[in-house]
């Protein structure tokens, strides 16, 4: 038997180990790059839609405070609600790689914080509060 075909065959047994590891791991990528890009999907829609009804609870409330008395608030701020409720309506939901999105969500929290400032109320969108262990949870 020659020496070189020893080397050869675990040069070979070698190569295929690292191909089945290879092609195993590719494998085992896409499966896990797929849930944890789901989690967090989920959770960023989440996060998103919980943030865009915070805006379209705060423009309801100021509509009917408008319906209840047109001359309470300004006609630039009356405007700058009726602007908000547009983007609300108009922002992509079921599109949500539509590049749109960032520049309607800056507009929106841009908007909000001017009527705040107009009206002097301390409203601020902080996000969901957080139970105390939530960091552990995992869908």
């Amino acid at each position: 038997m020659d020496s070189t075909d020893i080397f050869d065959s675990a040069v070979k047994l070698e190569e295929t180990h690292y191909k089945e590891g290879y092609e195993e791991g590719y494998a085992n990528g896409i499966v896990s790059g797929k849930e944890e890009g789901c989690q967090v999907g989920l959770k960023t829609g989440f996060e998103v839609g919980e943030e865009l009804g915070f805006y379209k609870g705060c423009i309801d409330i100021w509509n009917s405070a408008i319906r209840v008395d047109p001359n309470h608030f300004s006609a630039r701020v009356q405007k700058t609600i009726s602007q908000m409720d547009e983007l609300v309506r108009k922002y992509p939901i079921s599109d949500p790689e539509n590049e749109s999105v960032s520049d309607i969500m800056d507009s929106l929290r841009l908007k909000f914080r001017a009527i705040c400032a107009t009206l002097n109320v301390k409203l601020e969108y902080n996000g969901y509060p957080k139970a105390s262990g939530v960091e552990n949870i995992k869908f």
